[in-house]
């Protein structure tokens, strides 16, 4: 399959055209792990070792209401299911590109307050006309991920860390500006600090 296991910046780009040229929208917002391609364009191998971007419209609202005016059993057509039923796991796409876009949409990435004011853009060419993708700026990124804290996602903030070092102090303010579990919150900068121990 092409592609290989690591994503790159031309992957980020066919994301954004995908989903720009689909929804005919001219932005696109990318989150999840591969969305540090966009500020980061030579991020280390063990932080773009992925076989998925994650992904979805500006106007995926109002694709939605638009398509269920046109539909006439009721079903209400979903932006992110849309996405991963064209653009999914074992799609044309996916078997073309050698990765996958998983729908997300607004609520997916647990991300700072006022993340999109900070947000990094990329910008593509679709039909004649520029897209612009979105995506969080590292900081915010890498406090999306430490939300989490699984095994992966401490590999692909300490690769980042390791080969562009983070602000640090910026990250763990930025843990206290998330609408995050207070355990969660404390577990993450705990994390943050276990990083500056060893800088």
């Amino acid at each position: 399959m092409p592609g290989g296991p690591f994503r790159d910046f031309e992957d980020l780009l066919r994301v954004v055209r995908a989903l720009a040229l689909e929804f005919k929208t001219d932005t696109v917002f990318i989150v999840g792990s591969q969305a540090i391609l966009a500020s980061m364009s030579d991020a280390p191998e063990a932080a773009t070792e992925s076989p998925e971007i994650d992904a979805f419209p500006a106007n995926a609202k109002v694709w939605e209401m638009t398509e269920a005016k046109r539909t006439r059993d009721g079903v209400q057509p979903i932006a992110s299911e849309h996405i991963d039923g064209l653009f999914g796991s074992e799609s044309h796409f996916h078997r073309t590109h050698g990765f996958y876009i998983d729908g997300v949409d607004e609520t997916t990435a647990k991300l700072p307050r006022g993340w999109r004011h900070r947000a990094v853009t990329v910008q593509t060419e679709v039909e004649g006309r520029t897209v612009i993708g979105v995506a969080p700026a590292p900081e915010d990124l890498v406090v999306s991920k430490i939300a989490r804290l699984d095994e992966r996602d401490k590999r692909f903030v300490g690769a980042i860390h390791e080969t562009h070092p983070l602000d640090l102090e910026l990250i763990e303010r930025r843990i206290r500006e998330t609408d995050l579990d207070p355990a969660i919150a404390e577990r993450a900068v705990a994390y943050i600090r276990s990083l500056k121990s060893k800088s």
